[in-house]
């Protein structure tokens, strides 16, 4: 009896060994799960989203497993990102802290706001008003904006909001170096980007996570806490679920 009792416990422990050892290669190589605590890329990620990440695309990296482990110094099987990409990278200040952004600089790139327009390589993004009014976040409060769909040198379309008043017009000219890359959020006059040189800045190809493909599951975290069931029909954002990402 004691040995059954024995065998069953050592059979459970290696089953949940295994279990967590699946887990953390999928997370490694394949997706992992995200949530968006910030509204600096509404309206294209909501507060409350969970996405799933790419974690292959870009090759993987230090950054790809928990706890980034010197495993390797370089990528592996890297592949570079393409202008309007969606990527989760590790902010350059603590290499720790995950921050999702949209690329909008190349290595070699130049970026420049003149008169509050977006200049890519010295060349203006080409960009059209929206008419939909979007409820935007920033902070406790929500700012009027401007909606635009901005249109990258490869084609990639995606919704940009500026805000009415003190929106930014003017910046110095920013360079990206070689294997780093530049990043903007969709919420533009709400986000801590590449533009903040000594937070986050130019980021490394090593910094690189993955690119988000997918929201799998919303919920409006202002409404209600998803553990309020009595609540959900205002907090679930049912419309976003599964919705893939551009």
């Amino acid at each position: 009896m004691k040995k059954n009792l024995f065998d069953s416990i050592v059979e459970n422990v290696k089953t949940i060994f295994y279990a967590l050892f699946i887990a953390i290669i999928i997370r490694s190589l394949f997706f992992q799960p995200f949530y968006i605590p910030s509204s600096s890329m509404e309206p294209t990620l909501l507060i409350g989203d969970r996405i799933f990440v790419n974690k292959y695309i870009y090759g993987y990296s230090k950054h790809s497993f928990p706890f980034s482990p010197p495993l390797f110094s370089n990528r592996l099987f890297n592949k570079a990102p393409r202008y309007g990409d969606l990527v989760v990278f590790k902010t350059p200040a603590d290499n720790r802290t995950d921050y999702i952004k949209r690329l909008i600089g190349l290595p070699g790139d130049t970026i420049q706001f003149i008169n509050g327009k977006l200049f890519l390589n010295r060349s203006e993004i080409l960009r059209t008003k929206v008419n939909n009014k979007y409820l935007i976040r920033c902070g406790l409060s929500n700012p009027e904006v401007n909606a635009y769909k901005e249109t990258l040198p490869n084609g990639k379309e995606y919704v940009a909001v500026y805000n009415k008043i003190g929106t930014m017009q003017n910046t110095d000219e920013y360079k990206v170096p070689m294997e780093h890359f530049f990043f903007l959020g969709d919420n533009r006059d709400c986000s801590k980007d590449s533009r903040y040189l000594s937070s986050v800045g130019y980021v490394s190809a090593q910094n690189l996570v993955g690119n988000a493909t997918l929201i799998f599951f919303s919920n409006d975290t202002i409404s209600g806490s998803i553990f309020k069931f009595w609540n959900w029909d205002q907090s679930l954002r049912i419309k976003r679920f599964f919705n893939l990402l551009k």
